[in-house]
């Protein structure tokens, strides 16, 4: 199996936490690329057009495709700065991409977002300003995410695509 799992969507949708779960079931061999970790605790910088944390998180895609069974890639990853990494992405898996979009309401994300750690980092203010409403890719098939879901069942959902 060499497989690529994006998972995209605003912050505090839910995507770092189906990530993780999600690398506990597919178990050795798979590798989480988490755009938070690698941009601003690895590189501390920020993002935006051009970011240093994009040749990175590339090398890494490729990296994966070659050593890792799955690959998990999960961030925020605006449509217009990271349509190099989906390239990347095409290049390296084809079709073998499984990707998701989480369509989650900015009141919810909100809300999911005061129950984690992070939440004094930054608030429902930093959050707006970063908002990017139905940031849908064009070159990539995404598979709609909402907030009536489960994290169960998004997980479910997942595996038994990416399994099949």
């Amino acid at each position: 199996m060499h497989k690529l799992i994006m998972l995209r969507g605003n912050s505090g949708s839910g995507k770092t936490t189906v990530a993780k779960a999600l690398q506990e079931l597919f178990g050795r061999g798979t590798m989480v690329l988490s755009q938070d970790m690698i941009r601003r605790e690895v590189l501390k910088e920020r993002d935006g057009t051009d970011t240093p944390a994009l040749p990175l998180i590339k090398q890494m895609l490729e990296y994966g495709s070659e050593h890792c069974e799955v690959v998990i890639l999960e961030g925020i990853f605006i449509a217009d700065w990271y349509r190099e990494l989906f390239e990347t992405a095409i290049e390296l898996y084809g079709s073998d991409i499984s990707a998701y979009y989480f369509d989650i309401s900015f009141e919810e994300t909100v809300r999911r977002h005061n129950t984690r750690s992070k939440a004094a980092e930054f608030g429902a203010d930093e959050m707006r300003k970063w908002w990017k409403e139905k940031d849908y890719l064009d070159m990539i098939k995404e598979t709609t995410i909402t907030e009536d879901k489960s994290k169960d069942e998004i997980v479910n959902e997942i595996y038994s695509k990416v399994c099949n």
